[in-house]
């Protein structure tokens, strides 16, 4: 098996088990942009430092990770950063549409064979391809 693949899949299964930790610990899903509004709009203030050390998880992690391997993922992100700007937007308005993102509806979502998650997923993996085939194959943006 390729390393790529194995990094993958501990990488999903690490996403998977934290998923299933803050459910049982916290009764409440795991949904990364949940999470980070909660913070923003002031509306998950009575779980503000347990928002806090969870968002300071995804940061450090990481960070640790690279540390102890010595090695930095590589990324095949384009160097046009106002192509970066306009895509992180772009999500954030998604995964406000959505009432979720890819941690809460993918991964917590069809896990729990919810149907809005998996509808939920279903379409922004298909709005994804579209978005790469559109700017990187016919328009050559990215």
């Amino acid at each position: 098996m390729e390393p790529d693949w194995i990094r993958g899949l501990l990488g999903g299964l690490a996403i998977g088990a934290g998923g299933a930790v803050y459910l049982l610990a916290n009764g409440r899903i795991m949904g990364a942009s949940g999470i980070i509004g909660g913070l923003v709009d002031g509306s998950g203030r009575s779980t503000g430092r347990e928002r806090a050390a969870f968002l300071a998880g995804l940061v450090l992690l990481p960070l640790v990770w690279i540390a102890l391997l010595g090695v930095a993922p590589t990324t095949h992100l384009t160097p046009n950063l106002l192509v970066v700007v306009i895509a992180g937007v772009l999500v954030g308005v998604g995964t406000r549409l959505a009432n979720g993102c890819t941690s809460g509806h993918g991964v917590c979502g069809i896990s729990r064979l919810s149907l809005r998650g998996i509808v939920a997923t279903a379409f922004y993996i298909l709005a994804g391809g579209l978005t790469v085939v559109l700017f990187r194959h016919l328009l050559g943006v990215i």
